[in-house]
Parts: structure tokens; sequence; C-alpha cells
């Protein structure tokens, strides 16, 4: 994953941690000036049947829409993006 471009735009650099349902990765912005640090977090979803990807991309975005409204507080990762990229899910966070 290390030196990968997701959707064009996240750079990955640096691994920071992993678990049962996915890694985080310390990640350059591509398109922002400067091209800042910011977090990517990676939902690996543990099978791709049809009907359990259905309910993990609900989920999914369920999750985002909340991270979206929240993140305006010191405390909480403010989204920058959101996006799904072969079956697997991502959060595209701000480095405060």
């Amino acid at each position: 994953m290390l030196g990968t471009l997701l959707v064009g735009r996240y750079q990955i650099r640096q691994m920071l941690g992993g678990g049962g349902f996915g890694k985080t990765y310390i990640a350059l912005d591509t398109q922002r000036p400067g091209q800042p640090k910011c977090v990517v977090k990676h939902f690996q979803p543990v099978t791709h049947n049809p009907e359990f990807m259905e309910t993990a991309r609900r989920l999914f975005t369920s999750e985002a829409e909340t991270l979206e409204r929240l993140g305006h507080h010191d405390q909480i990762p403010r989204l920058l993006a959101y996006f799904e990229e072969h079956q697997e899910f991502f959060f595209g966070t701000r480095i405060y």
C-alpha cells in the first residue's frame, strides 16, 4: 500500500497502525496546495459477498455522514473525503 495513489488524490506514505477492521495511514493530499499530510483510514470487508457488501457500504456511508456533521469540533477529525476503491472503503481526514 505504501506509495499507492488512491482516487488520484491521496499518496500513502506511512502506516500508523492496524487492527481487525483495517489500517490507518499517513498520506499526502496531492490535490491541495502544499500537499499537506492527512490520515487515511482503510476499512477492509471480511468478504465480498454482494449482500454483505451492500450492508457494509450503507454503514460506511452512514458513518461518513455522521463524521461530516460532527467534524467541526477540535476533538473529532475533520472529514476531507470518503470513497470506495476495489471494494474497500476509505476516509481521508485532516491532521491537526
